[in-house]
């Protein structure tokens, strides 16, 4: 078939006309104002269906905690780049999202393809030992797994999981964190911390969500998040503190002490 032949791509999203605006099947104005949440309408555009209650639940609960992670990259590039086009809200924003990979806040898609793969596998625990030793072999931490503060346990990731048992919503991929958690601790003779982002990575498994989307989760948390460091940023500015800081310290001949301006 030519390409001039074949039909057109459609989108099942939005449609409108002069007298009303559909959101996939729901009438935007007669349907969704003032009756239906933001985060409802985005997990019903997102996936087509209507999640239910107790998956609702664990949508918003994720999405709060993905929200603020306090001054790591992500909030300080938002800052500065704020702080040198406060003309453009918008370009602190970006900032801040480009930062979120596989090394902040995005982890979850790594640990939900691991975790998707323990599940597959005929025997779990196997695939989770094989998985484990791969990365200590590696020198590498286990996406979803490990934190710089909170040890042994991320209270994150502990009331995450502990909703998703109590809702009913915790199955087959909360089932292979814990498969995988053993094994790293047995292949590192100690507890390692399941992080934030690991318990996400199961939650958002066990509602449905693909691997492919769920930093889609962390973008729309992160975005809201920026904007607040944002207005706190237009109240206290640390643009200028951040940027001397880092100057200071790095521009110094080498073996000259900060201290010595």
């Amino acid at each position: 078939m030519s390409a001039s032949k074949e039909a057109a791509p459609q989108t099942a999203l939005c449609r409108y006309d002069v007298d009303s605006i559909f959101y996939r099947e729901r009438n935007l104005v007669e349907d969704l104002i003032g009756k239906a949440s933001f985060v409802d309408v985005f997990a019903s555009q997102l996936l087509g269906r209507q999640p239910t209650a107790p998956q609702m639940q664990l949508i918003e609960a994720v999405l709060v905690t993905l929200m603020e992670h306090g001054l790591t990259p992500s909030a300080i590039s938002a800052r500065l780049v704020y702080s040198s086009s406060p003309e453009n809200i918008q370009a602190g924003v970006a900032a801040g999202l480009l930062a979120v990979g596989s090394q902040f806040v995005g982890t979850m898609e790594e640990a939900a393809v691991l975790l998707a793969q323990i599940v597959a596998a005929p025997d779990g625990t196997t695939q989770a030992s094989a998985i484990a030793a791969r990365y200590r072999t590696q020198r590498a931490p286990v996406p979803g797994f490990g934190h710089h503060l909170h040890k042994p346990d991320d209270p994150r990731a502990t009331a995450l999981l502990a909703l998703a048992r109590k809702n009913g919503v915790a199955g087959d991929q909360c089932n292979a964190l814990a498969l995988l958690s053993g094994a790293v601790d047995r292949v590192a003779s100690r507890h390692i911390t399941i992080n934030a982002t690991g318990a996400v990575a199961a939650i958002l498994g066990d509602i449905g969500i693909p691997a492919r989307l769920m930093r889609g989760f962390a973008v729309l948390a992160r975005a809201a998040g920026l904007v607040a460091h944002i207005a706190e940023e237009q109240e206290t500015p640390s643009g200028r503190f951040i940027w001397s800081l880092v100057d200071g310290a790095m521009t110094q001949p080498v073996g000259a002490s900060p201290e010595a301006n």
